[in-house]
């Protein structure tokens, strides 16, 4: 399940921002002469502090460096009252956000990165770990417009922290600009790939949660086949299958389609699911099937050998599998068959429920020839020749599907590229 990217803890935002004043600070009355330019320009923009709020200043210095939290804040009380130019200003953000650190207050940290970033004063050299931060508070209060916005000034000026891009990406899905949210967590997953290492799981979920919850399905399924790709386990192949069940709109030559897939990637984990295969298998006449799914089930442990449902089926389709094995071989060896389109995919599609994918090839080629961009026929193609473990052949043939198999045909594409042994 998805978890929140979590918000930055004190303890380690104190140690990026809670050890010194990333720039110098002085009292207008302590200059006693200005510095060449080049001089001052090493060593960054230094902040004068005005002659009314230098007394404040040095309390607030003081109290810091004792860690004293009482003290400071005593010493911002003064010192807000005082500041009149934007260096002082920044000055008193610089402080609040030591106080937030010291007291472990995420509001008052955040309102002090604030000032000092709204100052725009801040070291060019800093700006990216300030907005990186203050983005991360807003973020962790929900407030997705300000992260965006902060975390995008984080990224433009240089921060390179690992949550920055989690955080982004969930802050534009989480404010329902979704495409800008993918955009990122495709980059994501690019990167990783390009680098040998598999993407964070979280870069296909929060994603297509966002679609799902747009009811922009297409794109969601988009990104769930590329989820399988990296994390081809059966929950995961379940979860997307499931949703191809939910779309068929009844299409019962369709749902035996999937399930056919789900069984192949052994994420039929439910007792209903076989009940559905079973029960549309026997309906469409694959007795082989019927009896081969039933007892790949009771291997599995999802159906009970003692249930009396299933072994109810098995006690019909058994019999009727061993006659229809004998008859689709027969008619498998006639030439008469490979020049008849229809009994040629016929006995295929019979071959296949038996197991016999071998067989099943050059019948689908020969229908196929006769009825050229036939999509039904050019998609179960392509899954005889996956389940044959032809993964180059089934990759060229999945990839010229059209109509409402294609989908699944890119999904069959994804099995075969992964080199899943075939299902028994």
């Amino acid at each position: 399940m998805f978890d929140r990217f979590r918000s930055m803890p004190a303890t380690a935002m104190a140690a990026v921002l809670g050890c010194a004043l990333m720039a110098t600070a002085t009292p207008a009355a302590a200059q006693k002469k200005e510095k060449p330019k080049k001089e001052e320009a090493a060593k960054g923009k230094q902040l004068t502090a005005s002659k009314g709020f230098a007394p404040a200043l040095k309390k607030m210095t003081d109290a810091k460096t004792a860690n004293d939290a009482a003290a400071l804040q005593a010493a911002l009380s003064e010192g807000q009252g005082a500041a009149s130019t934007p260096d002082d200003k920044y000055l008193v953000g610089f402080y609040q956000l030591q106080l937030g650190i010291l007291n472990k207050d995420q509001t008052l940290q955040a309102t002090g990165l604030d000032a000092m970033i709204e100052s725009g004063l801040t070291p060019p050299e800093n700006v990216g770990t300030y907005n990186f931060y203050s983005g991360n508070f807003a973020y962790g209060a929900k407030d997705y417009a300000k992260a965006i916005q902060r975390l995008e000034a984080a990224k433009a000026g240089g921060s390179t922290e690992s949550a920055l891009a989690p955080m982004l990406m969930d802050s534009y899905l989480n404010a329902g600009q979704i495409d800008q949210g993918w955009a990122i967590a495709k980059a994501g997953i690019d990167a990783a790939r390009a680098a040998g290492t598999k993407p964070s799981e979280e870069l296909y979920v929060r994603p297509a949660q966002a679609f799902q919850k747009a009811n922009r399905t297409n794109e969601m399924l988009d990104v769930l086949t590329m989820r399988v790709q990296d994390y081809p386990t059966p929950a995961t192949w379940r979860n997307t299958l499931y949703i191809l069940l939910q779309q068929s709109g009844g299409d019962k030559d369709m749902n035996l389609d999937v399930l056919r897939l789900m069984r192949a990637t052994n994420a039929m984990t439910q007792r209903a699911e076989f009940l559905e295969y079973a029960g549309l298998a026997t309906e469409a006449g694959y007795p082989s099937e019927v009896v081969a799914v039933i007892k790949q089930g009771q291997s599995s442990g999802v159906i009970p050998r003692n249930d009396t449902h299933f072994g109810g089926i098995l006690e019909s389709q058994t019999p009727r599998a061993a006659s229809d094995a004998a008859a689709v071989a027969a008619d498998a060896a006639k030439p008469a068959t490979l020049g008849n389109p229809r009994a040629a995919r016929a006995t295929a599609d019979a071959l296949v429920g038996s197991g016999d994918v071998a067989k099943a090839i050059p019948l689908y080629e020969a229908a196929l020839a006769a009825s050229p961009g036939d999509p039904l026929i050019q998609y179960r193609l392509g899954v005889a020749q996956a389940l044959a473990g032809q993964t180059d052949a089934a990759v060229a043939s999945l990839a010229k599907v059209q109509g409402n198999r294609q989908r699944l045909a890119q999904l069959w594409t994804v099995r075969a590229k992964a080199g899943t042994a075939p299902a028994s």
